[in-house]
């Protein structure tokens, strides 16, 4: 059971294992408020979190998982660098499996540390990788950064990168907006807007929340991109090379050296993961057999943006990760105002890990 008493028996060994690398101890309200998640994701946080109105506070939100209320504790604080470990119940929304539980605990090990990226991004997940010892998981390791990377690179302009950046994590849309950028054919009722002389000639009474100026504008906003060259088939090659990256981590690094030849806007990104996987070794990982996705991350919750990793049981596909996590430096940015930490983190369910011993 996701909060059995030999569940909660195991989040505590797991907590009191990452306290004793140093890790502080630390609590969050089961209540969020639900305006700042909608302010990071938008709607679709709605069909994975459990939402209700409170009298005072406004929407609040049931905690969907940690790294939120975290940083924003983080970044009151100030202290840095710091690690905190945490326990306890996350609450998700299951609209497609209803095996899958809808409340279960999370134990977590974040790191705040912008000395040495590389070193706290090993450090992390070798935490999580000993939470796990001796149990039957493979890992699974990516890299949202070099795709980021790639897409700001593209020879095209800022709106369409712009474009791109916020759907990253939707896989589809990301694959539709880059095909339609990259052949330069409109949908037929766009085509036909920005064909017409005077758009609001049929428009009818003016209602809703967006006055016509706002519309004027999002018609220009169109007619700009429609007017703006194809980005390049080379580069959405590019693009596609390294989503269709699946090796070992040694591999894909040579990969991405390659492709850095044809794209230097990743080679920063890929000397910083030449530098994790050297961090890896030095923490007792077998780099040489560490798997490595190119679009491994992209369907989590959207805030990571650096290294990603993820536990699965071996002889359990169907199941969820037994571990997740990765590097989040840009939500640091988003709730602390301009002011960004380099942070990492991961967590266990330790009611999967138990079902694996």
């Amino acid at each position: 059971m996701p909060t059995s008493p030999a569940t909660l028996t195991e989040a505590r060994r797991l907590r009191d294992l990452f306290a004793a690398k140093g890790a502080q101890v630390i609590k969050a309200d089961v209540l969020q408020s639900a305006g700042t998640l909608l302010d990071l994701y938008g709607e679709d946080i709605r069909a994975r979190a459990y939402l209700t109105s409170d009298p005072l506070r406004g929407e609040m939100v049931l905690r969907p998982d940690f790294t939120v209320p975290v940083v924003q504790m983080h970044m009151e604080a100030r202290a840095d660098p710091a690690r905190y470990t945490y326990s306890g119940k996350v609450f998700r929304k299951q609209e497609v499996d209803e095996t899958r539980a809808n409340e279960f605990v999370q134990v977590g090990y974040e790191v705040f540390d912008g000395a040495n990226p590389a070193g706290a991004d090993a450090e992390v997940f070798a935490a999580i990788a000993e939470g796990l010892a001796g149990l039957p998981v493979r890992a699974a390791t990516g890299d949202i950064g070099v795709l980021m990377a790639a897409v700001r690179g593209l020879r095209t302009t800022d709106d369409r990168k712009a474009a791109l950046m916020r759907h990253i994590w939707r896989p589809q849309r990301f694959r539709a907006l880059l095909k339609r950028f990259g052949s330069g054919a409109l949908p037929p009722a766009r085509a036909a807007l920005l064909a017409a002389d005077d758009p609001f000639a049929q428009a009818g009474p003016e209602i809703g929340l967006r006055t016509r100026a706002e519309v004027q504008a999002r018609i220009d906003a169109l007619r700009a991109d429609a007017a703006a060259p194809p980005i390049a088939t080379e580069e959405i090659a590019v693009i596609d090379a390294i989503l269709g990256l699946r090796e070992t981590a040694p591999n894909v690094l040579s990969a991405l050296r390659d492709i850095a030849v044809d794209m230097p806007a990743i080679g920063d990104a890929v000397a910083a993961m030449n530098a994790r996987l050297e961090a890896l070794s030095n923490h007792g990982v077998d780099v040489d057999s560490l798997e490595f996705e190119g679009s491994y991350g992209r369907t989590s919750l959207e805030y990571y943006d650096g290294f990603v990793f993820g536990f699965y049981a071996i002889d359990r596909p169907d199941q969820p990760p037994v571990a997740s996590g990765g590097r989040y430096d840009a939500l640091t940015a988003r709730l602390g105002q301009g002011r960004a930490v380099p942070a990492v983190g991961g967590v266990i369910r330790p009611d999967l890990a138990l079902g694996l011993r």
